[in-house]
């Protein structure tokens, strides 16, 4: 599967963006998606996944209540909703998928994940 990130841009602090992440293939519904973040000198990090039917999703405590994350099986598309926006949140975010055969207990394990998008960069000033 090919992945296309989409949607980051510059936003002030308690802004909102929404990313999208485009999926090729047929076989979206196949896969769990999540999404991560990397900031300037620091390592990349697990931002929030949605299971293959989304029915499961999983948020990392910084995100929580600021941060949606959602999926159209139809247009093989994931979206994170980002709101409550501040200068911690700037990084470049990656969607990638990963087979739903490991199941759900894997959905913020980011060695699982073996399809990468290039990444979009968000940036919000303060």
């Amino acid at each position: 599967v090919q992945l296309q990130a989409s949607g980051g841009g510059l936003v002030q602090a308690g802004g909102s963006l929404r990313l999208s992440c485009a999926a090729s293939g047929r076989t979206f519904s196949t896969y769990d998606m999540g999404w991560f973040r990397q900031a300037p000198g620091k390592e990349r990090e697990f931002v929030v996944a949605i299971g293959w039917s989304g029915g499961v999703t999983i948020y990392a405590d910084s995100v929580k209540g600021r941060f949606t994350i959602s999926r159209d099986n139809a247009k093989n598309t994931v979206y994170l909703q980002m709101n409550s926006l501040d200068s911690e949140d700037t990084a470049v975010y990656y969607c990638a998928a990963k087979s739903r055969a490991y199941g759900s207990r894997w959905l913020n394990s980011e060695e699982k994940y073996g399809y990468w998008g290039q990444g979009t960069q968000v940036t919000v000033s303060s």
